[in-house]
């Protein structure tokens, strides 16, 4: 396990929505969330959306960040990737969870540890606790979120279920 897993909004919106979001307890034991990530979800509750109430669960820490100049300076990135990015450039081996392209993009350049829901998803089903990875793609993408479909199609292939698709 990394020495910390730090997870953006969306990763937990998607995964709590899926009725999976235990397995960020179940793959990495603890989770760090920045406050601005708590302050989205709070802010998605009062607009009526599912959203989890992060204080809880135990095994979740929520974190105030002081955030490096050259993050303030990014306009298009949002207070929570700006913060997960903040808390990770204190802690080079952490497991940074996000979504968001431009955080992406900004995490591998600094050489950030990196995955998504859909790769929180893709280690849930190598390590059998989700049983077919195909049907929660499916529900997450009901749900709006966005994957491509050559994206879905490669981790099908990753979890060893595109393959079946075809015969």
């Amino acid at each position: 396990m990394p020495e910390i897993t730090i997870v953006n909004t969306s990763p937990l919106f998607y995964l709590h929505r899926l009725g999976l979001f235990g397995l960020f307890n179940e793959l990495y034991g603890h989770i760090t969330v920045p406050e601005a990530v708590e302050k989205e979800l709070k802010e998605g509750q009062a607009q009526g959306e599912d959203v989890p109430l992060l204080t809880s669960y135990p095994w979740i820490e929520i974190r105030s960040v002081s955030m490096p100049r050259y993050l303030r300076l990014i306009a298009d990135l949002g207070p929570g990737e700006s913060e997960v990015l903040a808390l990770a450039t204190n802690q080079p081996s952490a497991l940074v969870v996000l979504d968001d392209k431009l955080g992406r993009r900004i995490a591998e350049m600094q050489g950030f540890r990196l995955t998504g829901t859909a790769g929180v998803l893709l280690r849930a089903k190598r390590k059998g606790l989700v049983p077919a990875l195909k049907p929660v793609i499916e529900k997450l993408l009901d749900l709006d979120f966005r994957l491509k479909p050559d994206l879905v199609k490669a981790i099908l292939e990753l979890a060893g279920e595109e393959s079946a698709e075809h015969q």
